[in-house]
């Protein structure tokens, strides 16, 4: 499916249909919560809600994949990918458009858990297709590809978001309905991979228990829980409101000091081939670790939104390096037939960190300290040094 170009790496099959449907389903993933965090701070007038109730915009639409994806995986290596994706698009699409004309803000959260049933597997299936479809190091490469795409697209919807908030704060949510063009794209597109299908569902899960507990998974999957904790609580949810109240940002300059991170994720990721022929994806993913807590101290030392925007940057590139490893880790562990299955449980493990860090940072920072300005910015220090602690750490060890 691909050739050789001058790097000697396999180039990446852009004349394949397969390949536009991951894409445009990892680019659906990550649109639920960058396109609305600038609109979060809006949200507190329009429902006259506090800091720790705009976290449950995000916590509700995380949580339903820490049920829901390990029993998606299971359909999808049953029956095909096809006949789950296109389902969980449409209803991403449905429900997301549904919150702007949501009258209460019960009427917003139900919404978005039904959408977050939607946004559930997307992108865990968009990675199961690059394992279904790729080998070696044609298959780093796509992965590469499909994190900058995740980048890219996480860099530019706070941009549209904020611009569309600028509009009305519903405009966001109805951006979510060309989730369906995408159903309709992978209805017509999707070449579905020919793989052998598990038929009994008791084996299928011993199976599936017996990869979970293995120390190279549970490894990966701590890091994965870290990773999202940090990503959602402090940069997506947490830092939208500080610059809002500490220096008094819009939703378009929220959106765009927050697009840094993204940027600087799709930039390293649309390099990762080359880096992981240099380097163990275990050691990515602690040099990753470490660049987060990096960014973090930046963040609570920087004296402008300029210079928060900068120290994101630093941030973006430990994103870059981190996802691409533990994806490539993951559908390396098993063989096609339980690669969707393991993928759920790595998507479970991700929404649990989801949804733990927004509310972990509001309630806080709400409840802990005389104002959440400084509450946000003691909790910036205090993740910053556990991320550096765990990732410097690891790398002395593994030397």
């Amino acid at each position: 499916m691909s050739d050789t170009d001058d790097s000697g790496l396999r180039a990446v099959p852009w004349r394949s249909a397969t390949l536009y449907v991951i894409l445009a389903c990892s680019l659906m993933g990550v649109m639920g919560v960058s396109l609305v965090s600038p609109v979060l701070p809006d949200l507190r007038s329009v429902f006259g809600v506090t800091d720790a109730q705009v976290g449950l915009v995000i916590t509700a639409y995380t949580l339903p994949g820490v049920v829901v994806t390990p029993f998606v995986g299971l359909v999808a290596d049953r029956f095909g990918r096809r006949r789950v994706i296109v389902p969980l698009l449409f209803l991403f699409a449905v429900a997301g458009a549904g919150v702007a004309f949501a009258r209460t803000f019960a009427e917003v959260i139900a919404l978005r858990f039904l959408q977050g049933v939607g946004a559930s597997a997307l992108i865990t299936l968009a990675v199961t297709l690059i394992g279904d479809v790729y080998e070696g190091s044609s298959r780093d490469a796509v992965m590469g590809v499909n994190g900058s795409t995740i980048g890219t697209g996480a860099a530019f919807y706070p941009l549209l978001g904020g611009a569309l908030a600028g509009i009305r704060w519903s405009a966001p949510f109805l951006f979510f309905g060309v989730g369906a063009l995408v159903g309709l794209l992978a209805l017509v597109a999707l070449v579905e991979p020919d793989a052998e299908r598990s038929t009994d569902v008791r084996t299928y899960l011993g199976r599936l228990r017996a990869v979970a507990v293995l120390p190279r998974a549970l490894a990966v999957f701590v890091a994965l829980f870290a990773a999202f904790v940090i990503f959602y609580g402090a940069v997506l949810t947490a830092l939208p409101l500080l610059l809002r109240d500490a220096y008094g940002l819009g939703a378009g300059r929220i959106g765009a000091t927050l697009s840094t991170v993204a940027l600087a994720s799709a930039a390293v990721s649309s390099q990762y081939g080359r880096i992981s022929e240099r380097f163990r994806p275990a050691r990515l993913v602690a040099v990753g670790f470490v660049a987060y807590g990096l960014g973090l101290f930046g963040v609570r030392l920087a004296p402008s939104p300029l210079a928060v925007a900068a120290a994101l940057l630093v941030f973006g590139v430990g994103f870059g390096v981190v996802m691409p490893s533990i994806d490539t880790t993951v559908v390396t562990l098993v063989d096609d037939d339980l690669r969707a299955g393991v993928m759920g449980l790595r998507t479970s493990v991700l929404r649990l960190g989801q949804t733990v860090g927004p509310v972990a940072f509001t309630v806080t920072a709400d409840r802990g300290f005389a104002t959440t300005v400084a509450g946000y910015r003691v909790l910036l220090v205090v993740v910053g040094v556990v991320a550096v602690l765990g990732g410097g750490g690891y790398l002395l060890l593994s030397r």
